[in-house]
């Protein structure tokens, strides 16, 4: 018995120095790094902040948001696949990761098999939207001006291979138009120019237009989701002229596989919590979002389905990052 309880020891002090906690049940007992992707101040680490304050809260530890922007989202993804599978280091899944899947011929991660869902957190739509000089009041009579006009059309984005991007070129492939794609570095300087008529349509994250949309200086012909969006609701969505469109920006929380499913469970009953609490709806509604409830299963299903898609697009569109 001595010399069991001693490899039963022995074994125990192993687990813990990889890192590797025999139970769940005291989690968390020490800070989490939750890691974004993309600089402080933009879209994905507003929704991972906002989120962040609540598990603070109510787990009885910090959850430190640790910005890693790099390469596309992908030094970030790099970094929580190669942590410790404790719950201690998370991931702020979003849309890069669905695209970048394809994207990239060269990365040295999987994300679908490398990063166990959590929980989805909220979507937001992006919006088809035009320099109020281009003859066309709906999406259809934009895809006839694109029709009788093939290539002359310029389509600006935020950069090759973003949402902003690929929302793009799903509307290409389906609506069967010849857009000129025109990329930038950043909505920003790619907005000044559409404001300016440099470029005619961008199908931009709905945050960083609205307001140009309701001070008239854009036109919207379309939201990218499925259904018309709160924030908008007489702009009709691009689906009702071109079925089966669909680009909706998806957020959530990721852990690196092999993480123990009762820390998974936690998190995740925490996070779905925040999500049916009015102040929260309320701040998502401010962004232009809508809560993405879910159970770790049901995210899994939303990751497979977005990369699946994404990668449809991307193949269509050509294009390549390394």
């Amino acid at each position: 018995m001595t010399a069991l309880f001693r490899l039963f020891a022995a074994i125990l002090v192993w687990l813990v120095a990889c890192g590797v906690a025999p139970a769940a049940d005291n989690y968390p007992s020490r800070p989490i790094h939750w890691v974004v992707g993309y600089p402080p101040g933009g879209s994905t680490d507003i929704v991972a902040r906002l989120m962040g304050q609540w598990l603070s809260d109510h787990l009885g530890q910090q959850v430190i948001i640790d910005n890693k922007p790099g390469a596309g989202n992908n030094i970030a993804t790099e970094a929580v696949v190669r942590a410790a599978p404790d719950g201690y280091t998370l991931l702020l899944v979003n849309p890069a990761n669905f695209i970048n899947t394809t994207l990239y011929e060269h990365l040295s991660f999987n994300f679908v098999h490398d990063i166990a869902p959590v929980a989805g957190i909220a979507q937001l739509p992006n919006v088809m939207e035009v320099n109020p000089v281009v003859q066309a009041n709906t999406v259809a009579e934009f895809i006839a001006l694109a029709k009788a006009s093939p290539g002359k059309i310029n389509m600006a984005s935020s950069g090759n291979g973003t949402s902003v991007h690929m929302s793009g070129e799903l509307f290409k492939m389906l609506a069967n138009v010849n857009l000129t794609h025109v990329p930038y570095r950043g909505s920003a300087p790619a907005l000044t120019d559409l404001l300016g008529g440099q470029v005619q349509v961008m199908f931009d994250n709905l945050p960083s237009s609205i307001g140009h949309i309701k001070a008239g200086k854009l036109r919207p012909l379309a939201v990218t989701t499925a259904k018309r969006w709160e924030a908008l609701p007489d702009v009709p969505a691009v689906a009702e002229t071109v079925p089966g469109y669909e680009a909706a920006a998806i957020f959530g929380m990721g852990a690196p596989a092999g993480t123990p499913p009762e820390v998974i469970d936690r998190l995740n009953k925490e996070i779905n919590a925040a999500l049916a609490d009015p102040g929260m709806k309320a701040r998502l509604t401010e962004l232009g979002a809508a809560p993405l409830v879910t159970t770790p299963k049901e995210f899994a299903g939303v990751v497979a389905t977005e990369t699946d898609k994404w990668a449809k697009v991307v193949k269509f569109s050509g294009a390549k990052v390394e």
